[in-house]
């Protein structure tokens, strides 16, 4: 009962009032970098659910365009996976990636074939495997050219509707769950709460900031890279809808904001953080590879390694140095598996 009482205290805490008592750095933060984005995949996830209804066609540009709006600003806070977007499996329900087994196109192909009825509500549809919904599974009905002219048109043009008011809930919720709780969480860290101490929060941005950078060498940059005798460019993120290098470019420009932010004590460290950042995306800027389909050839692949290797060297200095000096370390993350 306390700590309910405690919560309650917290959520009905004017805003404004918890932030003048709190560490200017998680502050700045989370009224900086972490709401404002959180805004922005409302609104365009929105945006894009109110275009689906008028257009659901999969070659139309306005469809794409917004579809492409909402998962950047997915791309942009995706390293934020804790609070909000940890409820009910929110992040891999927009983000079901990588899957290696093809559940997401095999989840739809048997959608669409058996032409299931709870593709016609959105309510319904939040209890379909997370392999059919979010942005992924989106791609795939309108990029995919075995997917996107599967079965009864009517039936597809139902799904994609129902698949974008599925993301356009999702990242309401997890806005509003920001905006009317777990904001004042990470600026009220007392006793009994979720966060006991400003240096739990401090570690949970780290830990943000380290797995984001994780993701993006490991994962968007070494799948498909793969081993140099067998590379798999058809594993890079996004590559049917030409997104793979932009993905990396959007998730190292928005870890470079919060990289940024958390080093803000410390100017000689912000700036070399900055700099390796800016050394990864112009390398990235003239790979000239959206897909990274060069991974087979030797000298389009070491391009791709190169840029590996500057985000890894980004990751030396958030560890060695940005860690130390807040007094933190990443812990355990859930890319380290069991």
């Amino acid at each position: 009962m306390r700590h309910f009482l405690l919560a309650i205290a917290v959520a009905l805490t004017p805003f404004t009032a918890i932030a003048e008592t709190t560490n200017p750095v998680i502050r700045d933060i989370v009224s900086g970098h972490i709401l404002p984005r959180f805004d922005t995949l409302a609104e365009t996830s929105q945006h894009l659910a109110d275009v689906a209804q008028g257009d659901c066609a999969p070659t139309s540009d306005t469809l794409r365009t917004a579809y492409a709006e909402a998962f950047d600003a997915w791309v942009s806070v995706s390293h934020l996976r804790f609070g909000p977007t940890e409820v009910n499996n929110r992040a891999f329900a927009l983000a079901f990636w990588p899957d290696s087994r093809g559940a997401t196109p095999r989840s739809l192909t048997t959608l669409i074939e058996n032409q299931d009825a709870i593709a016609t509500s959105p309510e319904e549809y939040a209890r379909v495997s997370i392999a059919a919904r979010g942005f992924y599974a989106l791609e795939f009905l309108l990029y995919d050219g075995a997917l996107s002219g599967l079965g009864d048109a009517d039936y597809r043009c139902t799904l994609v509707q129902t698949v974008t008011a599925d993301i356009a809930a999702i990242s309401a919720a997890i806005r509003d769950d920001w905006q009317s709780d777990y904001a004042a969480r990470l600026l009220a860290a007392v006793s009994g709460g979720t966060y006991r101490s400003d240096e739990e929060v401090l570690r949970e941005l780290f830990k943000a900031l380290t797995t984001g950078l994780q993701f993006t060498s490991d994962t968007r940059l070494g799948r498909p890279l793969g081993t140099f005798d067998r590379p798999r460019p058809t594993r890079a993120e996004s590559w049917r809808s030409g997104r793979s290098a932009h993905n990396v470019d959007l998730s190292l420009t928005a870890l470079r904001d919060l990289a940024i932010r958390l080093s803000s004590d410390d100017a000689p460290l912000a700036q070399r953080i900055d700099d390796s950042f800016d050394r990864a995306l112009t390398r990235l800027a003239v790979l000239d590879d959206p897909i990274f389909a060069g991974v087979a050839d030797p000298q389009s692949r070491l391009m791709v390694e190169v840029i590996q290797q500057e985000v890894d060297a980004i990751r030396f200095i958030v560890r060695d140095e940005l860690g130390p000096t807040l007094g933190v370390s990443a812990g355990f993350n859930a890319l380290d598996g069991d």
